[in-house]
């Protein structure tokens, strides 16, 4: 029995990954942490990134997609070397302008007997599939035109059909390679059976160009999802068919959602477009995104020279990861107590009021970022702060005014300067009262709720002569 072995024991040093999305929609999580694995890889050995955008089914692309994928890469962080905007002589990088260079390589594959036009329709295909899992057996193709002669195929072709080509698979191989992420694999080719590589309407199928890309465009190394595990001996067949190098394939594993089913729209937002919307810092997600399904010793916020400096593609893991939010929320709060004054400001533009002082903004900022996780927490606050009046819940209304007129006119006359030591100590000088008893009517009186930023700041973010104003109400 023939092996084909692949382990390709080439080292790592000058690594060309590649991350090759399919434009049918948004990036979802799954992807984006493909994409980040496969740069971290190319930028810890000092490598290259490749971007390819696989768009040869014409019915499953969008333009908004692509523009929406680059646009989503970019807020990571994860510029690629070569791709679209970037060409260079390996190129072009969208697979619908590479046609003419699979052509050459089909005419290749035909000169060599690899491949033959099949004529089965996918009713026969279908009905086949069902017969062979009836009988307890795999479904794989039949062979059924395989063998067809010259005058075969002129009728088949004169009854309208149009064939799809498919990969002569060779009989008695075992094709072996060793995966970066599960280790050593074996297949026969037995088990596998003949493949499209070219659709009926003449454009590749994913097995093909996928693998001749991969080759052709320099790629050493392929992080990917397991799920494509059971493409990979395929992929060596049709390389080893047209003496093209393979590169090294790792198949990451999957990520689910909490329940161990797989991650959709019923576990809440699943693409970046839709954290990014919510205002979640590219950080964060970097950061989660890294520890999800890759173990490392480092706890702290990574930026992304930081990331690959830790990146171990043996310390990918084989079980799945799952999706857990509130971790993700746990690093959306580091980030955001990360940000420059000048970061935080740009985080919350859209809420701010533009008539603002500077410095209003800037106190506001101080005060209020270290309290929130997404925008949307800080929305209460730009009301209190800046345009809404404060109304109080009935218990609250009464706590306050249990408080005393005395209580707040002391009070509101020590709230000329934003110093919320000062009042207090004005309000228990006539009252008496201390810890919760005295702060706690001060806050709501303030701001309408028991909980939030601390009130020295706040102050200093109010309009002047607001606090007073505030306070007077109850006097």
């Amino acid at each position: 029995m023939a092996v084909l072995d692949t382990r390709a024991d080439a080292p790592f040093d000058g690594a060309a990954t590649r991350f090759a999305p399919s434009p049918s929609g948004q990036l979802h999580l799954g992807n984006a942490r493909t994409a980040l694995f496969n740069y971290l890889l190319a930028r810890r050995c000092g490598g290259r990134f490749v971007l390819r955008i696989e768009d040869s089914d014409a019915g499953r692309t969008r333009s908004e997609h692509v523009e929406g994928l680059l646009a989503d890469l970019r807020w990571l962080g994860l510029n690629w070397d070569a791709g679209p905007g970037r060409e260079d002589t390996r190129g072009p990088y969208f697979q619908s302008a590479r046609a003419q260079f699979y052509a050459h390589l089909f005419a290749r594959l035909q000169g060599a007997q690899a491949v033959y036009p099949c004529y089965c329709t996918t009713l026969e295909l279908e009905a086949a599939r069902r017969a062979q899992r009836a009988s307890g057996r795999p479904p794989r193709y039949a062979g059924t035109c395989r063998d067809l002669s010259a005058a075969q195929r002129e009728r088949k072709e004169a009854q309208g059909l149009k064939p799809t080509l498919r990969f002569r698979v060779p009989t008695g191989q075992r094709i072996e390679f060793t995966d970066l992420v599960h280790g050593r694999q074996s297949f026969l080719s037995d088990d596998i059976g003949d493949f499209v590589i070219q659709r009926a309407d003449g454009t590749a199928a994913f097995f093909f160009c996928n693998a001749v890309d991969d080759a052709s465009m320099g790629i050493t190394h392929v992080l990917r999802g397991e799920d494509h595990l059971a493409n990979t001996p395929r992929q060596l067949l049709i390389l080893a068919a047209l003496e093209m190098p393979a590169p090294r394939y790792g198949h990451i594993s999957l990520i689910l959602a909490p329940d161990g089913t797989p991650l959709s729209k019923r576990h809440g937002a699943t693409s970046v477009r839709e954290f990014r919307e919510r205002g979640y810092r590219p950080e964060a997600l970097l950061n989660y995104l890294f520890r999800l399904g890759h173990a490392t010793a480092e706890h702290a916020l990574l930026d992304l020279p930081a990331l690959a400096a830790a990146f171990d593609s043996n310390h990918l893991s084989r079980s799945s990861a799952h999706y857990d939010e509130q971790q993700l929320r746990v690093w959306q709060k580091t980030a955001v107590h990360h940000l420059t004054p000048v970061q935080a400001r740009e985080w919350l533009a859209p809420l701010l009021p533009p008539g603002a002082a500077p410095a209003q903004i800037e106190a506001f900022l101080a005060a209020v970022v270290p309290n929130v996780i997404l925008p949307e927490d800080a929305v209460q606050w730009v009301g209190i702060v800046f345009d809404q009046p404060l109304t109080l819940a009935p218990q609250d209304e009464q706590l306050v005014r249990e408080a005393g007129r005395a209580f707040f006119a002391a009070a509101a006359a020590a709230a000329a300067q934003p110093d919320p030591v000062a009042i207090a100590a004005a309000a228990r000088a006539v009252s008496g009262r201390k810890g919760a008893q005295l702060y706690l009517p001060l806050r709501l009186a303030l701001t309408g709720c028991r909980h939030g930023p601390e009130l020295g700041p706040l102050l200093k973010a109010l309009p002047t002569g607001e606090a007073e104003r505030r306070l007077s109400r109850f006097a």
